[in-house]
């Protein structure tokens, strides 16, 4: 793509690539609640990871419960996705990054919803017309 009409798509649409991935990425990761959120998944998915080594009992592995739980709405899609393609025999690595992913969209999920209440609340919300 040339740069006449890379930058006047940038004029139609009024943002740049690089301004739409930093704003995906505020959402995401730089708010209150978006990092309260990643901060207890990631916690979850921590002790599960060192359960296997701290404890060696049979309840151990149950440790993974939680991780998913938090990420449940969207974790219930990667689940039933591992189940649809490879049956029993889902493969660990696809759940331990269906559980990162799913984390990931909702936390932008609640990034974007928390914007919005926020903008709302102060009167910043404007109209598309």
């Amino acid at each position: 793509m040339n740069t006449t009409r890379t930058s006047r798509i940038s004029r139609i649409s009024g943002t740049s690539g690089i301004s739409r991935i930093r704003t995906l990425t505020r959402l995401t990761v730089a708010n209150r609640v978006s990092a309260a959120y990643l901060t207890v998944v990631g916690g979850a998915t921590a002790v599960a990871a060192l359960q296997p080594l701290l404890a060696t009992g049979p309840d151990a592995s149950l440790a993974w419960v939680w991780p998913a739980l938090f990420t449940f709405p969207a974790f219930g899609f990667v689940a039933w996705f591992g189940e649809t393609v490879w049956g029993g025999d889902t493969p660990t690595w696809f759940f331990i990054g269906g559980i990162a992913l799913s984390a990931l969209a909702q936390s932008l999920a609640l990034g974007t919803a928390w914007t919005t209440l926020r903008d709302r609340r102060r009167g910043r919300l404007t109209t598309a017309g």
